[in-house]
């Protein structure tokens, strides 16, 4: 991200992280193809629920033993499936509120009308539905920490109400007359980047600033390309322990590792182990798990995509949207971020193409993804 929130820049030099913060997982038997590996993965380093050995793991861990001890806010960026929550988690666990209330909520899995009561809480017959009273988050984690994901989903209204908490420490249910006081730390996490969000409209900058006072990005898989054979070898541990099976992974599925993308990042290598584990009698194939499209970006030796001179707009647009949808993992919603066009228009240059097949109307017939790349 460009926006000044990598709070890792402000690092000069990362100094050796202490025994009482870290704990390093013992290597207790060589890891190799041939033999079933042990529970714990050389150089693998574990902090509270994170692990990872990279640089940037280590950036990270850092920024959390800095910022846990103290009260301040913190605002964590960074794509779907790097951790965020358990980021969260690990500074609420170093925290000198740690034996106190970690309290989540997804702001983007509410319903605009039932947030501010999920918020706040409310009393009994203050609204249709309301039987009784209830308490919201910030009632529950008083004392302690309120992790908020998703953040720029919620609605411009309640983020003028969640500043004033945030100022004031105070609030009212939903029906009540009298304020209550609460002393929180908040934790807010988004995939999106929050100053683009906030030149959008979808987020207050004030706000903003009322949140970012510690920013912190979380790395993607891509940027600690040294931890995902650890990670995979880690996750296929535990899965051998859970059903006393001794399955490694081919050579084929350590090397689609190092070429992957990895879109989805940890959550989707965790996922796609496991899956490859209930369909391996002995040695797991991880590639099985991909469709063509993300099976053909793995085969990709470089992020260009080429076209000669001469070639129609129509011809490149295509190839180009096509490329971009295999090296998003097919993610439409991605792709469209990536090639800077609406989520419509991306939908109606695929069924565009599409037609094209149905009609017999000439389409690419070298793009490495195939016509119907776009289903």
């Amino acid at each position: 991200m460009s926006n000044g929130l990598n709070g890792r820049a402000n690092i000069v030099g990362l100094p050796i992280l202490d025994s009482h913060t870290l704990t390093a997982l013992q290597v207790q038997h060589e890891v190799t193809d041939s033999r079933p590996p042990a529970p714990s993965s050389p150089g693998l380093v574990r902090y509270c629920d994170l692990y990872g050995a990279s640089e940037p793991m280590q950036h990270l861990f850092e920024l959390i033993g800095k910022v846990a001890p103290t009260r301040a806010n913190v605002l964590l960026t960074g794509e779907s499936g790097t951790g965020k929550e358990l980021v969260a988690n690990a500074i609420h666990q170093m925290s000198k509120e740690k034996d106190k209330p970690l309290i989540a909520l997804n702001c983007g899995a509410i319903s605009p009308q039932l947030i501010e009561a999920e918020l706040f809480g409310h009393e009994r017959g203050s609204f249709t539905g309301a039987v009784r009273m209830h308490k919201g988050c910030f009632e529950r984690a008083s004392g302690g920490t309120l992790f908020l994901d998703e953040l720029t989903e919620m609605p411009m209204e309640m983020q003028v109400k969640l500043l004033r908490v945030l100022e004031t420490g105070r609030f009212c249910r939903v029906g009540a007359d009298e304020e209550m006081q609460v002393k929180v730390r908040v934790i807010a996490a988004t995939n999106r980047d929050p100053q683009q969000a906030v030149d959008t409209g979808s987020m207050r900058s004030d706000l903003f600033y009322r949140l970012a006072v510690f920013p912190i990005e979380v790395p993607t898989l891509r940027e600690r390309a040294n931890d995902i054979e650890l990670l995979a070898q880690l996750f296929l541990s535990r899965l051998n322990q859970e059903e006393n099976a001794e399955k490694i992974f081919s050579k084929s599925s350590r090397r689609f590792m190092r070429e992957y993308h990895w879109p989805g990042n940890v959550r989707e290598l965790k996922n796609m182990v496991q899956r490859a584990f209930i369909l391996a009698d002995h040695e797991l194939d991880i590639t099985q798990m991909l469709g063509p499209s993300k099976q053909s970006v793995a085969n990709i030796e470089s992020d260009c995509v080429t076209f000669p001179l001469g070639s129609r707009l129509a011809d490149a647009e295509q190839r180009l949207i096509f490329a971009t949808l295999g090296y998003c993992g097919g993610n439409k919603t991605l792709t469209a971020e990536v090639l800077g066009v609406s989520l419509k228009t991306l939908y109606n240059r695929l069924n565009e193409y599409q037609t094209r097949i149905f009609t017999n109307e000439p389409t690419l017939q070298s793009s490495p993804f195939g016509p119907n790349a776009g289903n």
